[in-house]
C-alpha cells in the first residue's frame, strides 16, 4: 500500500493512472474516470480535493478543485475528506462548492482573501438538499393553527407570505417600510404544523415548500481565516457573503473555526460566515467564531449609523440550535454582536460563550438561553412565546433588551432562573433589567406588547461598580413614555401585567426597584415570593 501511495505522490497524474491499472489488476475496479481525461477517482472511499488538483500550500488557488471534488462527491453519494495539514487557498473567483454529502475538514486550514474578489456576494460553499421543491395548495392559515388538510409527500419546511400586509416596519435611523407578512414552519406528512403560525393569512399569496432530508448531513472541523475586505464605504449597506451558506434541513456543523484578520479602517459588513437560511433542524456544535470590527455609514434616515456585521446568521429557520459555540473578547465594544437572526421559530443556545444573541425580526415559540455567557451586546428579543434564561451569565447593559426599533414587543412570558447579570460588563451604569421603549406613536405593522408575565427565580445582579448617588437597579425604565399622561397614543403598547420575584439579590446590597416613573409603577403588579 505504501508503494501505491508513492506513485501518486511522485508522479502526479501518471502515477495516478498507474495506480489505477494496479488496482484493476488487484480486482479493485470501483473507479470513475472524468470526462476531461483526468486521473480516475476512487468511488469506494471519501473524495479528496487533491484528486481534482488541489495543492494545499496556501498559495495556489484551490477553489476550482474544491468545487469539482464536491460535484463529484454529490454525483456519487460520497463523503468528502480534506488532507490533514493542508492549507487551501480559496481564490478571488466567484465559484461556489455545492455540498450535499458529509464533509470532514479535520485540521485543514482554509485562507479566504477578500481584498480583491470577482463577486463579494457569491458564497464559497453552499450546503443544499438534493430534494426538489414541491407545490402545496395552502390557501388560508390562521394564527396558531396546528393542522391543515394539505398532505405533502414528505415533511417539508414551508414559507407562506401575504402581500396584503407589511410587518416589522422599522423605526429609527435604519427606518424602512417593513416586509410582507410571512411565516415559516414544518408541515408534516399528516398535515400537522410545527412552529406556531404568527399571523392570519386570508389569502396566502405565496407558498414555498422544501422537503426535509431524513438523513442528517454533517460538516466537521476546518479552520477558516478571512482576510477582511477593504471595500470603500458608501451610503447604505453592502453585505459580503464569501461564506458557508446552509439551506439544507437536518444539518449539523461541528468543530468549525472561523477567524477574521487584517481589518482596516475601511470595509463593509458581512452577513454571516455560517449563514443558515430557509430550512429546519440545524445545529451548530462546538464552533469557534469571531466578532467583526464595527463600521459606520449613512442610514435610511440620512444620519450616521453603525453597520451590523456578523459571523453567524439565521433567517427563516425552524429549530435553530447552538451548543458549545464560543468566541473571545465578548466584552470588546469595538466588535459588533456576533449573531443576528430573523423570522425564526424555536431557538436554543446551550453552553455558548458569545458577545450577543439577537432576534431582529422576530422569533416565536421557544427562545431559550441555557448555561451561556453573553457579552457586551447582550440578549435581544422581539417576537412571542416563552423566553427563558437559565444558569447563564449576561453582560449587556440590560439583562434583556426588547428592540425599540421593532416596537419592543414580546407577546408572551419571560422566565429567568439561577442566573447572573453584570451590567455593561461591569461598567458603572444605572442598570435597567428589561430595556423596552414604545411611546405608541409608530405603526410597526402589528400590536405591541411587553411580556405579559415575568418570573425571576434566582438572579444575582453584580452592580458592585455603579454611579454616584446610586439607589439600586430598576426592573424597567419608562417603557411606554407615559409622560405627559395626556399624550395621544394611536398605537398602544400593552404593559406587563405581573412580575414575580424570588431570590433576587444585588452585590451592592440595594433592592430592585420597579421604575423611575411613578405612573408606570401603578400599572404593573410586582410580587415578592418566598
Amino acid at each position: 500500500m505504501m508503494l501505491l501511495s508513492n506513485f501518486r505522490t511522485i508522479a502526479g497524474a501518471r502515477g495516478a493512472r498507474l495506480l489505477f491499472l494496479l488496482a484493476i489488476a488487484a480486482g479493485r475496479t470501483s473507479q470513475s474516470v472524468a470526462a476531461d481525461g483526468t486521473p480516475p477517482v476512487p468511488t469506494d472511499r471519501p473524495v479528496s480535493y487533491e484528486a481534482f488538483g488541489a495543492v494545499g500550500d496556501g498559495v495556489a488557488d484551490d477553489l476550482p478543485a474544491i468545487v469539482q471534488a464536491h460535484a463529484f462527491a454529490n454525483s456519487h453519494g460520497l463523503p468528502v475528506r480534506s488532507k490533514s495539514g493542508a492549507t487551501y487557498h480559496l481564490g478571488r473567483r466567484a465559484l461556489t462548492a455545492v455540498i450535499q454529502t458529509d464533509t470532514d475538514w479535520g485540521t485543514s486550514r482554509f485562507t479566504i482573501d477578500d481584498r480583491n474578489v470577482e463577486n463579494h456576494r457569491a458564497s464559497l460553499f453552499a450546503v443544499r438538499s438534493r430534494l426538489a421543491p414541491v407545490s402545496l395548495p395552502i390557501r388560508q392559515l390562521t394564527r396558531d393553527q396546528r393542522q391543515t388538510e394539505v398532505r405533502p409527500p414528505r415533511d417539508c419546511w414551508v414559507l407562506v407570505e401575504s402581500n396584503r400586509r407589511r410587518v416589522y416596519i422599522r423605526r429609527g435611523l435604519n427606518q424602512n417600510n417593513g416586509t410582507p407578512q410571512r411565516d415559516c414552519f414544518i408541515l408534516r406528512r399528516d398535515g400537522s404544523i410545527e412552529g406556531a403560525i404568527d399571523w392570519d393569512y386570508d389569502p396566502v399569496t405565496r407558498v414555498e415548500a422544501l422537503p426535509i432530508d431524513e438523513a442528517p448531513l454533517v460538516l466537521r472541523g476546518g479552520i477558516f481565516t478571512t482576510i477582511a475586505n477593504r471595500m470603500k464605504q458608501e451610503i447604505g449597506y453592502n453585505y459580503w457573503s464569501r461564506n458557508i451558506a446552509i439551506s439544507r434541513s437536518n444539518t449539523t456543523v461541528e468543530g468549525l473555526t472561523h477567524h477574521i484578520v487584517e481589518e482596516t479602517e475601511v470595509g463593509h459588513p458581512y452577513g454571516g460566515f455560517l449563514a443558515v437560511s430557509r430550512c429546519a433542524n440545524v445545529t451548530l456544535r462546538n464552533c469557534f467564531v469571531t466578532g467583526h470590527k464595527t463600521y459606520r455609514t449613512i442610514g435610511s434616515a440620512r444620519q450616521p449609523v453603525s453597520m451590523g456585521t456578523y459571523d453567524l446568521s439565521a433567517n427563516e429557520v425552524v429549530n435553530f440550535t447552538m451548543i458549545g459555540c464560543r468566541m473571545e473578547n465578548i466584552c470588546d465594544p469595538t466588535r459588533w454582536g456576533v449573531i443576528g437572526t430573523n423570522f425564526c421559530k424555536n431557538i436554543l443556545l446551550e453552553n455558548c460563550t458569545l458577545s450577543r444573541m439577537d432576534t431582529h425580526q422576530g422569533v416565536s415559540g421557544t427562545y431559550t438561553i441555557r448555561g451561556c455567557t453573553l457579552g457586551h451586546a447582550g440578549l435581544n428579543a422581539i417576537g412571542r412565546g416563552t423566553l427563558t434564561v437559565e444558569n447563564s451569565t449576561l453582560n449587556g447593559r440590560s439583562l434583556i433588551t426588547l428592540r425599540g426599533d421593532y416596537g419592543s414587543t414580546w407577546e408572551g412570558t419571560v422566565v429567568i432562573r439561577d442566573s447572573r447579570w453584570i451590567p455593561a460588563c461591569g461598567t458603572a451604569v444605572q442598570p435597567y433589567l428589561l430595556s423596552a421603549s414604545n411611546d405608541g406613536q409608530h405603526d410597526f405593522g402589528y400590536p405591541c406588547f411587553m411580556p405579559r408575565e415575568i418570573t425571576i427565580d434566582g438572579l444575582v445582579i453584580d452592580d458592585r461598580n455603579h454611579p454616584k448617588d446610586y439607589a439600586g437597579p430598576y426592573l424597567f425604565a419608562d417603557p411606554d413614555g407615559r409622560e405627559p399622561a395626556s399624550a395621544a397614543r394611536p398605537f398602544p403598547y400593552r404593559l406587563t401585567e405581573q412580575v414575580t420575584l424570588r431570590r433576587v439579590t444585588s452585590t451592592s446590597g440595594r433592592a430592585l426597584r420597579t421604575s423611575p416613573d411613578p405612573a408606570f409603577n401603578t400599572c404593573v403588579r410586582v410580587l415578592e415570593a418566598n
